[in-house]
């Protein structure tokens, strides 16, 4: 008997450890992340928009801090304009966690002032930096928490993990810190924060295969659907009361999804038939265009540039 056992235990020890995927260290990463910022800052919170790279946030948080509840709130930004869809599923998933969502208005920093914009229909994606940096006064933030990725854009890609914010918000990217062997620097004065990117390393496509991996719900937008558009300068852009068609323009009625999601009169989606995790693996992995390049109107534009938005407290 004595022998069988032992037997058994040489069996186990001897037995191959099963190789961990690109997707396990990607995992462990972020979480070995979100658990610097929490031990290391005394207030932060988590930016959920309810997109899906906010989605994966949540996920990899819950994997960092359950059964206990998150050591940070979570905060969205709202334009209020916003697709109603992803407003939906920001609730509902906070909700179903039973995690604090703070939510504030550019609506409101309008009406005091605080915003005066062009044209009442003018993309209020770039203003979000002042109701931002007004939150972070307001709590006292001293880290953000965030989902881009360097693979998102070239300013994105100059980010350092933990990019650092002056008193005024403002990022420099030549002033940044060293994080030689993945050792980060959190530490602030008061009115400074750090912006925290605990996906910054990951693609559109791991993003994707994460989602199919862990069975992440996501709003509709995300897959598949018909919806009157019209094309504008190689964008199909989606007719919405904000968003209406031109004089000469042809309405046409296509099967979309969004690949990325932000303010409606500045996101636009691309034609697609995928309605599962795994059919957008596949179109990602033949796609020629950039996410943000087939699907922003206000990244098209010099001077709507992500660099100077990012200089002036953007995400």
């Amino acid at each position: 008997m004595n022998i069988a056992l032992e037997s058994m235990e040489i069996a186990r020890v001897s037995a191959p450890t099963p190789a961990r995927s690109h997707l396990d260290w990607l995992e462990s990463e972020a979480i070995y992340i979100l658990r610097e910022v929490a031990g290391e800052c005394a207030t932060p919170a988590l930016l959920f928009s309810g997109g899906k790279d906010s989605a994966v946030l949540l996920r990899l948080a819950e994997k960092a801090f359950r059964p206990g509840r998150f050591p940070f709130p979570l905060l969205h930004i709202d334009t209020g304009h916003n697709y109603q869809e992803v407003i939906a599923f920001r609730d509902a998933r906070a909700a179903e966690l039973g995690e604090r969502l703070i939510v504030r208005l550019l609506e409101d920093s309008i009406r005091t002032g605080r915003i005066r914009l062009a044209h009442p229909d003018e993309s209020r994606n770039a203003y979000q930096s002042v109701t931002l940096l007004d939150a972070v006064a307001e709590f006292g933030f001293d880290a953000l928490i965030g989902g881009a990725r360097r693979d998102e854009e070239k300013a994105r890609a100059k980010e350092r993990v933990f990019s650092f914010r002056d008193g005024f918000g403002q990022w420099d990217p030549r002033n940044q810190r060293p994080e030689l062997w993945d050792l980060y620097n959190p530490q602030v004065h008061a009115g400074e924060h750090v912006r925290v990117f605990p996906i910054s390393n990951w693609t559109e496509m791991d993003v994707w295969q994460y989602i199919a991996r862990e069975d992440i719900a996501l709003p509709s937008v995300y897959f598949a659907h018909r919806r009157p558009i019209v094309r504008r300068k190689g964008l199909l852009v989606p007719l919405t009361p904000l968003t209406p068609p031109r004089a000469d323009e042809v309405i046409e009625e296509v099967s979309v999804r969004f690949r990325t999601v932000g303010d409606i009169p500045c996101t636009c989606p691309v034609e697609s038939t995928a309605v599962t995790a795994q059919q957008i693996i596949i179109e990602t992995a033949i796609s020629r265009v950039t996410e943000r390049g087939a699907t922003r109107m206000d990244d098209q534009t010099s001077e709507a540039s992500m660099e100077r938005r990012k200089k002036e407290g953007y995400f």
